[in-house]
């Protein structure tokens, strides 16, 4: 499943420093907008799979799954 979500960018001084707007906690800072944007990609995706095993661990056992659009 591919999701979209939105990258917030800033150049500040040498660095380029990003948030994934939908995600607390999902930022990074790197050197160029490019290596930014694949930190982003990689740290996003790190914080959904936690975020999943944390919810399953959460409802333990006979839980069910169902896919909510906004």
């Amino acid at each position: 499943m591919t999701s979209t979500y939105t990258a917030i960018l800033k150049k500040d001084a040498d660095w380029w420093i990003g948030w994934i707007e939908e995600v607390p906690g999902v930022n990074a800072q790197e050197a160029t907008k490019e290596e930014l944007l694949a930190s982003l990609r990689e740290i996003l995706r790190e914080a959904l799979e936690f975020n999943r095993a944390a919810a399953r661990e959460s409802a333990q056992d006979g839980y069910i799954e169902e896919l909510v659009t906004v």
